[in-house]
């Protein structure tokens, strides 16, 4: 399993972490699981789990479609949950969806730590609507303070069907093997002619240098692509870049929307129970300010 980062922050979620706590597989693992392996040998443990799983799963899309119906034009940001409040790409994710917010759509993320903290916190920085899509893992699971309305998955691609379809451009931040499936599943769908062809943005060149480069030299420079398949990506190295691009392919869609508003408590929708209403977090200017709520906390679960 892959390294887990050293502190959790945020509210807790008890209905993502029941497999943790339970050692137990999560849905997604028991959907995955061959029928074959599966308790009562293949027929019995096919027969009598997956069909009726499926119910579930329904359920899951019915409650994402109507928790996103009425957000209006939305960014997607992506990027590493590893990434601490004082390190310079938070700063750089809250400033972009601060803009991005001030634009008028908005901010969908993973409802984790790191960038999607500062994503979302860009986004109440912008008083713009601030959105989290958990998802159970098998590990325990916390939504970040800044989210306004937060909707827990158990199935991955349930809640990427979301990311996709409410956003009008993904915005890609450093990030590992979560963050390389996501883009690399937008590009696969702008290619195939499955979504339209919005702006993807890779932030920060240095860090993506080396995967363009092997895309260029090994993808390319083999005929895996084409040419005119290196133009769904773009560059940017600033929050105004990332910015005044959106803006160039996607700002016509905020022409005569209004903006959508921001809940004066928190929302949570997915199998949770809505917890007694608590005040919004008062915001700090700086972001390496110990007493921020960003900031991590010894005492919180791994």
């Amino acid at each position: 399993m892959a390294e887990l980062p050293n502190e959790q922050r945020g509210r807790e979620n008890p209905t993502l972490n029941r497999a943790a706590r339970m050692g137990t597989a999560t849905e997604d693992e028991r959907l995955l699981e061959s029928p074959a392996v599966q308790p009562g040998g293949p027929a019995a443990g096919f027969t009598s789990t997956d069909p009726w799983r499926v119910f579930r799963i329904m359920g899951e899309f019915v409650e994402g479609f109507d928790a996103l119906a009425s957000i209006g034009p939305a960014v997607t940001i992506f990027g590493s949950a590893r990434v601490a409040p004082d390190h310079e790409q938070y700063a750089t994710a809250r400033e972009t969806a601060r803009l991005l917010g001030g634009a008028g759509f908005s901010i969908i993320t993973g409802g984790g730590p790191g960038i999607m903290e500062a994503a979302n916190r860009g986004a109440r920085d912008a008083g713009a609507l601030s959105i989290g899509c958990n998802i159970e893992l098998p590990f325990e699971q916390h939504i970040n303070d800044y989210v306004d309305v937060a909707i827990n998955f158990r199935y991955f691609f349930v809640r990427k069907t979301m990311f996709v379809k409410y956003a009008e451009a993904f915005v890609i931040f450093p990030g590992g093997f979560g963050t390389l499936d996501e883009l690399t599943e937008a590009l696969t769908l702008i290619q195939t002619g499955k979504v339209r062809n919005f702006p993807v943005v890779l932030y920060g060149s240095g860090y993506w240098k080396g995967f363009l480069d092997w895309i260029r030299g090994t993808l390319l420079n083999e005929g895996k692509i084409s040419p005119k398949d290196l133009e769904l990506m773009e560059l940017a190295d600033t929050p105004e870049d990332v910015h005044r691009i959106i803006m160039a392919h996607s700002g016509d869609v905020l022409e005569g929307v209004e903006r959508a508003p921001v809940p004066q408590y928190p929302q949570r929708h997915g199998l949770v129970r809505n917890s007694a209403p608590k005040s919004p977090v008062e915001e700090e200017p700086a972001v390496t300010d110990p007493d921020s709520p960003a900031a991590p906390h010894k005492g919180d679960a791994q």
